[in-house]
């Protein structure tokens, strides 16, 4: 994600932190970037609630060439495992669009930092798709909004987070706005393969079934994958013969605070 431009993290100071928390790490994709960015002497702490993303983290930071000193902890977000103060930036990437209630985790981000606190949270609302499968753009905005309907979390929180962290009492609060453009054209990488054999089968779509059904209803939802599987083919069909290409920008917001 951030591979082409990182001056929206202008304000996280990456340069002058010593002790920084990624929340939410997953894989440990955005702590790498943060690794990148940090001076001498900086230590970096990762959190996940799921223990086999935790173990991608860390084999990955092992076989890896950065000389930053990194950990991964198994973590509830709402009761994070450290003291006050501990760090002197905390940060999370698309981690408050999937909670139910991101207030309590933005105080305990308050809690543990003694100095920055930051989010990086898209607003899902907005994300643009366009593509030489007609039928692509429109299906997706579909399967968008009905997801949307029914997953019970704000993912479209991004510009909001303003305001969480004034509730929280964080002052001097910064926004930056940051496109994420996906492009998929030829030469195709095995992941835009992979993607395109998932539509065709219906898989991407099953992943997201539960919240999709709530939204749509059982035969609503069963309609929409069987149009979503046939666009899936025209992709495929399309990248046999080398002409698909499609784009999809996703906004990003990073807002930051200061205790």
């Amino acid at each position: 994600m951030w591979a082409a431009d990182r001056t929206a993290l202008t304000d996280l100071e990456l340069g002058s932190r010593r002790r920084i928390l990624d929340v939410g790490c997953g894989t440990g994709e955005f702590t790498r970037v943060l690794a990148e960015e940090v001076g001498e002497g900086a230590r970096l702490v990762g959190v996940d609630a799921d223990s086999s993303l935790l173990s991608v983290a860390r084999e990955r930071w092992t076989a890896g060439d950065l000389s930053v000193p990194a950990s991964f902890l198994r973590g509830d977000a709402t009761r994070l495992p450290f003291g006050d103060g501990a760090f002197d930036l905390v940060v999370c990437q698309a981690l408050l669009a999937n909670l139910p209630d991101p207030a309590p985790v933005v105080r305990e981000f308050v809690r543990v930092s003694s100095a920055l606190v930051a989010a990086v949270e898209p607003d899902n609302v907005a994300v643009a798709v366009s593509s030489t499968v007609e039928a692509e753009e429109t299906l997706e905005l579909r399967v968008r909004e009905a997801y949307i309907d029914g997953v019970g979390t704000d993912v479209a929180i991004g510009d909001r987070v303003e305001k969480l962290f004034a509730d929280a009492e964080l002052s001097d609060v910064r926004v930056r706005r940051y496109l994420h453009e996906k492009r998929v054209e030829p030469p195709y990488s095995a992941g835009a393969l992979e993607s395109a054999a998932r539509k065709a089968s219906g898989a991407g779509l099953a992943d997201h079934a539960r919240e999709l059904r709530r939204a749509l209803g059982s035969e609503g939802y069963d309609d929409l994958r069987g149009r979503w599987r046939r666009m899936g083919r025209s992709v495929v069909d399309q990248m046999r013969a080398g002409e698909y290409e499609r784009v999809e920008i996703v906004p990003f917001y990073v807002t930051v605070g200061r205790l």
